[in-house]
This record gives C-alpha cells, structure tokens and sequence, in this order.
C-alpha cells in the first residue's frame, strides 16, 4: 500500500517545493495539492523530477474566497468563471504531469445548480481527455461545509452515470463520508468501480489517522485486499508541526506496506 501527503495541510508553512521534499524525506509515495496557482508550475515540476513523487491532484479554484466561496462549477451564472477556472487547472496539471483534477462544485442547491454542475463537468471531461486526465468529484461533509452542493456518494455517483464519460469519477474522502453515510468499508467496495482517489483522516477532528472513530488499521486492509494500488491520500489537519504527527508512518502505515 502507498501513500500520498496533501500538501494543502501538511507542510504548510513552506513554500510548496520545499513541502513536495519534507514530504519524500518522511517516506510518502507520492503528493498532491489544493490550489497551487500562486507558485510557477516549472517550480513545482521541478521539486517533483528531484524527488520522484508523482502530484497525484489538484482542485479547480474556488472563486472569491473572501466572500465565502469554495467552487464555481454548480453555481448558475458562473459558468465563465467556472470554465475558465477548469481550464487554468488542466493547464497547471499538464505543466506538472498531475493525472487528477477536483473539479469544485460551490454553494448552492436544486436542480438549475445540478443541471450547470453537469454542464461544466461535461466541460471539464471533454477538455480533460486529451491529456489523459480524470476529472474528480468530492462530496463534502454538511458540519465543516453546510450549504455544499455535493454531500453524498449516492448523489455524486448518479451525476457519474448521467454525465457517463469515462474520465470522470468519485473522491471517496473516508472523512467526509463517515461523517455523512458511515459503513465505509462496503461503501467502498461497492463504489470501486467508480473511485478515482481515496483519501483519509481521523473522525471526528480531522487528525493524523491514528486516533478517532474509524479503524485505519481494518479499513486499509480491506482496500488492500480489494487490489486498490493506487496512493491513499493522507488529507489530515495536523494542528501544528506536521513532522511530530508522523508517528502513524512508521506504525499504521508500516502495517499496510
């Protein structure tokens, strides 16, 4: 089993190249990110040929941030701004040989806000294919994102069929979703099919994996077991040094190698 550490949360207080090689010393397989946009992607690239790692994703923009936002891609009105935001992902992600784009679906409910999410993802897949990228949906939990367009894995995975391109598929955040539906385990063995990302925390503080509600240990030898190879994404808040966190490397992690 491999791992992958979110930069938007671990290393945070070094600029993102420096975070790509804390995060090959501490032993991860492989990286990925938030939004990136702000640091040249030749810097990034860079960082990723010194140390081998793969970016494994990025997510589209999340529009005015100071006004709340977080994704433009399910908001009516806003499919300028959501285009153009998808294309400046695909642009960034090709630069930096990353295979996975989370498109962000924003604040919004009802059926004008899934008819222009679908548009855009229709967008997003078409424009994705030829450089051989997935597009990613996520849902988000309703506590840490009340008013999130997308919550649970049943609606994302009935946009999956109704978009049906095979680019597209499910960000089975373990986090969000215990907090939202629970029953991990045969969620995830029914939606396999359909998950291009998994990714992890502790319930309920989102924490390092080894403490909380969910047992890391019995969940990752069930992805195991069902031939996932592909990295977990370590998406944990640290609440502090991220190397004094690592402790699960070393215990949990080890385990499942």
């Amino acid at each position: 089993m491999k791992f992958s550490a979110n930069l938007g949360f671990l290393w945070t207080d070094r600029p993102l190249p420096e975070a790509i090689r804390a995060a090959k010393a501490a032993g991860f397989d492989a990286v990925e990110c938030h939004w990136p946009y702000d640091v040249p992607p030749g810097a990034v690239k860079s960082a990723l040929d010194d140390t081998g790692l793969v970016m494994l994703g990025l997510n589209t923009r999340r529009g005015d941030v100071a006004a709340g936002e977080n994704g433009l891609s399910a908001l009516p009105g806003r499919e300028a701004e959501a285009r153009a935001a998808i294309d400046q992902a695909i642009a960034y992600a090709t630069a930096t040989a990353t295979p996975n784009i989370h498109v962000m679906a924003g604040f919004a409910e009802g059926d004008a806000a899934r008819e222009v999410f679908v548009s855009n993802l229709k967008y997003a897949c078409d424009a994705a294919r030829p450089h051989g990228i997935t597009i990613l949906i996520e849902p988000l939990n309703r506590y840490d994102a009340p008013g999130y367009f997308l919550t649970t894995t049943g609606q994302a995975l009935a946009i999956i069929d109704h978009v049906d391109a095979g680019n597209l598929k499910l960000m089975f955040d373990c986090y969000h979703v215990q907090l939202m539906e629970g029953d991990l385990t045969h969620r995830i063995k029914a939606l396999l099919p359909s998950i291009g990302h998994i990714q992890f925390a502790s319930v309920p503080d989102r924490g390092a994996p080894d403490h909380g509600e969910i047992n890391y240990d019995h969940v990752f030898r069930v992805i195991s077991h069902l031939g996932y190879v592909a990295p977990l994404g370590a998406e944990y808040k640290p609440g502090g040094n991220t190397d004094d966190t690592l402790g699960w490397m070393t215990g949990l992690a080890a385990r499942h190698r």
